[in-house]
């Protein structure tokens, strides 16, 4: 039995994947993610700590990360510092239900943060208000903030220290852009801190 598939085939979906990585890793953006590289080393180096957050897959990039940085991403190497403000239920919860749902990253900042670290604020709309919120929190603590959003930046792309527009207005894309981009500051990073 044959099943019909909608006018997106996976072929039209996998171009599309590839006009966003051309549009994404051109020389300016290749730059600015070498910037966010070097300024990570920096940081670790001062032992300073790497913060993430993001809603829903921008959640799982911030997880998937951190654990590239706690772990390792392709040698055996000391863990280098690195908390997903995403993952600690009873944290997120408890936030949203006493304060609201914006303050559950800004709060953990408070909390967590010191003067030197780095934050990594994915949002493909650049406008999610918890996370907008985290970066302002971020930047009174004198944490450095790198923003990952979509094509258009939003209020992320404003105010953030540095921010990656992927080279897409489509969501899956511009999230698929942003752990392709967080996987070279990774190995960047690593391969900085642990020459072989």
């Amino acid at each position: 039995m044959t099943v019909k598939l909608q006018k997106e085939t996976i072929g039209a979906i996998l171009e599309g994947h590839e006009a966003a990585f051309r549009a994404s890793f051109d020389a300016e953006n290749i730059k600015l993610l070498e910037q966010i590289a070097q300024n990570i080393v920096l940081a670790l180096q001062n032992g300073n700590k790497i913060l993430l957050c993001g809603n829903g897959g921008s959640a799982a990039d911030a997880q998937h990360i951190a654990a590239e940085f706690i772990g390792r991403f392709k040698q055996e190497r000391k863990s280098l510092p690195a908390i997903a403000l995403t993952t600690d239920t009873s944290v997120l919860t408890a936030l949203a239900n006493d304060y609201s749902y914006e303050s559950v990253f800004a709060r953990q900042i408070e909390g967590l943060g010191v003067e030197g670290d780095i934050l990594i604020a994915l949002s493909t709309s650049g406008n999610s208000k918890n996370v907008i919120e985290a970066v302002r929190k971020a930047k009174e603590t004198g944490i450095r903030v790198f923003g990952f959003t979509g094509k258009l930046g939003g209020e992320l792309k404003r105010i953030a220290d540095l921010n990656f527009c992927a080279g897409s207005l489509k969501t899956p894309h511009v999230q698929e852009m942003h752990i392709t981009a967080l996987h070279a500051v990774s190995e960047a990073v690593e391969d900085a801190l642990f020459p072989s």
